[in-house]
């Protein structure tokens, strides 16, 4: 596929619908400089669309238009794609694992617990970026979709809770729509059940509605104590879809590519 220019996606943008929950707001997202890219079949009038942003990808168009060869560069993607484009994937990967997911829409406010002696919570700012990476590589996925820990600490769409210069709990608009912005989170790991996610996320949707944005919420629908950190908050289902986890590209895309 070929990776379109900032003028080209322009003339393209109306394939995703403006002032939607969930995929919307991954589209509009991408148009951050250095958070993802787009792609189509053909630079003019394409028949194909996908857009990238950290692991996920978005599919539209006519899945005909593609050669499984094509989808070769998305291996080890989250993808959210119509039906139609099942066989296509199949066929360009070596597996393909459905996930059940579950959206929220943020719909009840809920104010920030009170912490314990000692915690902070407030925005990131530029210079918190080295506390950040310090989160180490199993938290890379939460700056991701900023382009990595400077991208997300600049943004202004970071709330953390700090003990001294350390990060304990981290929540942020993972991808801002013109209408949603779908919030994620992590507590490092021996200081979770101690309502710091709660408070960073709350923290966070006030700071999302002063923007006049909706906050959203995605989980797997087994992911038990993320649903319930999103009820707790405020978040209620507005919607279940499956996205597609793609593997390594089928042995015939392999040889072909090499």
């Amino acid at each position: 596929m070929i990776k379109l220019s900032h003028d080209q996606v322009a003339a393209v943008s109306h394939w995703f619908t403006a002032g939607r929950p969930g995929a919307t707001a991954l589209a509009e997202h991408t148009l951050v400089p250095g958070a993802g890219h787009w792609w189509a079949d053909r630079p003019v009038d394409p028949r194909a669309l996908a857009v990238t942003c950290a692991d996920h990808m978005l599919l539209r168009g006519d899945p005909t238009a593609l050669a499984p060869l094509a989808l070769a560069p998305f291996a080890a993607h989250y993808v959210q794609a119509p039906a139609r484009f099942l066989p296509l994937l199949a066929h360009a990967f070596d597996h393909l694992v459905p996930w059940e997911r579950m959206g929220y829409v943020h719909r009840v406010p809920v104010p920030p617990p009170h912490t314990s002696h000692g915690v902070t919570v407030r925005r990131l700012t530029p210079e918190d970026a080295p506390t950040v990476a310090a989160l180490g590589p199993e938290s890379a996925w939460m700056h991701a979709s900023w382009g990595g820990p400077a991208g997300l600490a600049a943004s202004g769409h970071g709330w953390a809770a700090f003990k001294r210069d350390r990060v304990l709990a981290l929540a942020c608009t993972y991808f801002r729509g013109s209408r949603y912005e779908d919030v994620a989170c992590l507590t490092v790991p021996e200081h979770r059940r101690q309502r710091l996610a709660l408070a960073c996320v709350t923290s966070l949707c006030q700071d999302i509605a002063a923007r006049g944005h909706t906050p959203s919420w995605t989980c797997s629908r087994d992911n038990r104590p993320s649903r319930l950190l999103a009820w707790t908050a405020g978040f209620r289902l507005e919607h279940e879809y499956v996205h597609y986890r793609t593997g390594q590209p089928a042995r015939h895309i392999a040889a072909i590519a090499a």
